[in-house]
């Protein structure tokens, strides 16, 4: 079985000029394209790394060749990052990657919420909809409704990826006055300081 230099040199030097990894390596950087595969179904095509559902893809200055690669390639290996013409560095590397990657989950949670509003007419869906496509978000009660049609429809979607507006005082307050078995069913939603918030409330977590 090949090691995990042995597979990044196998994958990378014969797609590049340089005969050494550090100078093969100069040749490379990301192109911006990105792909959500909706499942971890991928493959790192540098490492040879399994179970991913987001590609990057990185290209050759001089042999214009292309692998579709994880985005911790990229930073492990210093693969540049431009924005405007200008070389990131590697911690703007880090964020612009995560704000991608984020951006994605925001897609993905749109898709499956505009895949929700076309199994049935149901004007708290479309509201829901429309809430999160401006707020990025959904209020205690829109997550409420739409996690429990979500499985009820059996859409496929990543709870974790969604998020819960609670910054105003009567969105606290519908949380609060919910029952906790609504809450369950958007709780993977909540960040661990919400769930927190949930449990001072007197939620207790599902089990």
């Amino acid at each position: 079985m090949s090691t995990y230099p042995q597979r990044v040199r196998d994958s990378l030097l014969p797609l590049s000029i340089g005969d050494s990894l550090p100078k093969a390596f100069e040749e490379w950087f990301f192109t911006g394209d990105v792909e959500d595969h909706e499942l971890p179904t991928e493959t790192c095509q540098l490492c040879g790394q399994g179970d991913l559902r987001y590609h990057f893809e990185i290209k050759n200055q001089y042999t214009h060749k292309t692998l579709w690669v994880g985005s911790h390639c990229i930073l492990q290996f210093d693969v540049a990052v431009f924005e405007d013409g200008h070389r990131l560095s590697a911690e703007e590397a880090k964020r612009t990657l995560a704000k991608l990657t984020e951006k994605m989950r925001l897609d993905s949670c749109i898709r499956a919420l505009e895949k929700l509003t076309r199994t049935e007419t149901n004007p708290i869906l479309s509201n829901a909809l429309e809430y999160y496509r401006r707020n990025k978000k959904l209020t205690p009660k829109f997550a409420f409704v739409v996690f429990w049609k979500l499985k009820d429809h059996k859409i496929d979607h990543s709870p974790s990826f969604f998020k819960i507006d609670l910054k105003k005082d009567r969105y606290q307050s519908d949380l609060e006055e919910m029952p906790t078995s609504r809450v369950h069913f958007f709780w993977n939603a909540l960040s661990s300081s919400q769930r927190r918030m949930a449990i001072e409330m007197g939620h207790k977590p599902p089990v």
